[in-house]
C-alpha cells in the first residue's frame, strides 16, 4: 500500500506545482502587459474570405518584395502550400531581400532539416515565446497566436489564416475552411510592423531599427485601429464594445469559452433588447473545446440570443459586428485562452462599407448554419454531458 500513498503524494505535489506555476506566471504576464491605445489609421483594406483568395494575394505580394518580408504565424506546415511559401521566402532571401519568419513553437510543423535549410538560404528564423524559467508550465502554455505579414513596410496582413493545406479546404476531416483575413495597404501597416518587431525581440532576436522598415505611407479610405493584446485587456475591450450596442451584435468565433464576465455582458445586453447572433462551427477541431462551450448555451438561449452552428466545413473566422457601425476582425477567439494567456492582434474597422462587407459575410454563414434551440440543447446525449463536465474543469487551457 505504501506505493499507492507515494504515487498519490507525487501526484498532489506535481498538481500543486503546476497550479502555482501557472497562476504566478499569469500574474507576471498581466503585470508586464501593455495596454495598447492605438490611434486611428486610414488604410486601404481588402477583405479575404477563403484560402484561395488569401494565398493568391499573399504570394503575389511576397514575390514583389524589394526590401523586407516579415511573417508571424501560429501554425506553419510543411505541406503543399507551405512548401510553396517556403520556396518564395528562400528565393527572395537569395535575391537580397531581408526575410524574417517567426513561428509559434507549438504550432510550427517544420522539420529541423527544413529550418536549417531556410537559415542556410538566408531566411532569419525564430520561435516566438520560448519556454522560460521560473514559470515553465505557464510559458509552455502561452501561445503567440498572431498572424501577421508585412511586405516592405507598405502592405500588411492580419486575420485568421495560418499556412497549411487545410486552410485551402484540402483536409477531408474538416472540408471547406471558412476564415476571415484583411489585407492593408498604406497607413496602418506601421502598427503591424511595430508589433512584429516587438515580438521578434521578445523571441530573443536582435533588436531591429531601420528607417527603411517605416516608409512614408499614404492614407486610404478606411478608418481603423490595430489592437494588440498580451493576455490582458481584451476581455475588457470586448465587454465595452458589447455595452455600446444599441440594436444588434453578430459574433463569429470557432471557440466559445468566454468566462462569466463576458457571458453576463452578452445576456444583459440581450435583455435590454439588442439582437445578438452567435456563429460557431458544428464540428470541433480540438479535443473538448466544443464540449466546453455547451454549458454556456442554455443561458444564452434563454436570454433570446440566437446560436447558429456552421456545418459546411469548419468555421474558423473571428469577427464581431456592432450595430453595423464597427467590425472587428483578427486572431482572438471568444475564449479564456485568448483573453488571459495568448498574445493576439485584432483590427477594428469603422468604415461603413467595410463593416457591411464583414456583416454580409456573416449573414451568408448564418444562412448555411443550423440554428440551435433550447430543445435540441436539452436533448444532447448523456455521454456528451459527461465530456462537458470534464471540459469545464480544463476550460482555461483549451
Amino acid at each position: 500500500m505504501n506505493w499507492l500513498w507515494i504515487t498519490l503524494l507525487i501526484f498532489i505535489v506535481l498538481f500543486t506545482w503546476l497550479r502555482l506555476d501557472f497562476v504566478a506566471g499569469q500574474k507576471k504576464q498581466r503585470r508586464e502587459a501593455t495596454r495598447h491605445d492605438q490611434i486611428t489609421r486610414h488604410s486601404d483594406v481588402s477583405f479575404l474570405g477563403n484560402g484561395d483568395e488569401f494565398f493568391e494575394a499573399l504570394f503575389a505580394d511576397l514575390n514583389q518584395a524589394e526590401h523586407h518580408i516579415h511573417l508571424l504565424f501560429y501554425i506553419f506546415k510543411e505541406d503543399h502550400i507551405g512548401q510553396k511559401a517556403l520556396k518564395i521566402l528562400e528565393d527572395k532571401a537569395k535575391e537580397g531581400v531581408t526575410v524574417r519568419l517567426l513561428v509559434d513553437r507549438f504550432g510550427c510543423k517544420l522539420s529541423r532539416k527544413t529550418i536549417k535549410q531556410l537559415k542556410k538560404n538566408g531566411v532569419r528564423f525564430a520561435f516566438s515565446h520560448p519556454v522560460s524559467f521560473p514559470y515553465i508550465f505557464f510559458t509552455l502554455n502561452r501561445r503567440n497566436h498572431r498572424k501577421l505579414v508585412i511586405v516592405d513596410g507598405r502592405v500588411g496582413y492580419i486575420g485568421g489564416f495560418n499556412v497549411g493545406d487545410e486552410y485551402l479546404g484540402r483536409d477531408p476531416k474538416f472540408g471547406p475552411w471558412r476564415d476571415f483575413h484583411l489585407r492593408l495597404v498604406g497607413d496602418g501597416v506601421q502598427d503591424l510592423q511595430e508589433q512584429f518587431l516587438e515580438d521578434w525581440q521578445t523571441a530573443k532576436q536582435k533588436f531591429v531599427k531601420e528607417e527603411e522598415l517605416y516608409p512614408y505611407l499614404r492614407k486610404g479610405p478606411h478608418p481603423l485601429r490595430i489592437l494588440p493584446t498580451d493576455g490582458s485587456y481584451l476581455e475588457e475591450t470586448f465587454i465595452s464594445l458589447i455595452g455600446q450596442a444599441k440594436e444588434s451584435i453578430t459574433i463569429g468565433t470557432p471557440y466559445y469559452i468566454p468566462g462569466k464576465p463576458l457571458q453576463q455582458a452578452l445576456i444583459e445586453t440581450a435583455r435590454r433588447g439588442v439582437d445578438i447572433r452567435l456563429i460557431l462551427p458544428k464540428k470541433g477541431d480540438h479535443p473538448f473545446v466544443k464540449e466546453a462551450a455547451f454549458p454556456y448555451f442554455k443561458d444564452l438561449l434563454e436570454a433570446g440570443i440566437h446560436v447558429y452552428q456552421y456545418y459546411r466545413g469548419f468555421f474558423h473566422a473571428k469577427a464581431i459586428v456592432i450595430d453595423t457601425q464597427m467590425a472587428d476582425v483578427g486572431t482572438a477567439n471568444f475564449d479564456k485562452r485568448s483573453f488571459h494567456i495568448n498574445h493576439e492582434i485584432n483590427c477594428l474597422l469603422y468604415d461603413e462599407s467595410m463593416v457591411k462587407v464583414v456583416l454580409d459575410e456573416l449573414e451568408h454563414d448564418i444562412y448555411i448554419s443550423q440554428r440551435m434551440t433550447l430543445e435540441s440543447w436539452e436533448s444532447r446525449p448523456l455521454i456528451q454531458r459527461g465530456k462537458e463536465k470534464f471540459a469545464t474543469l480544463i476550460s482555461g487551457l483549451l
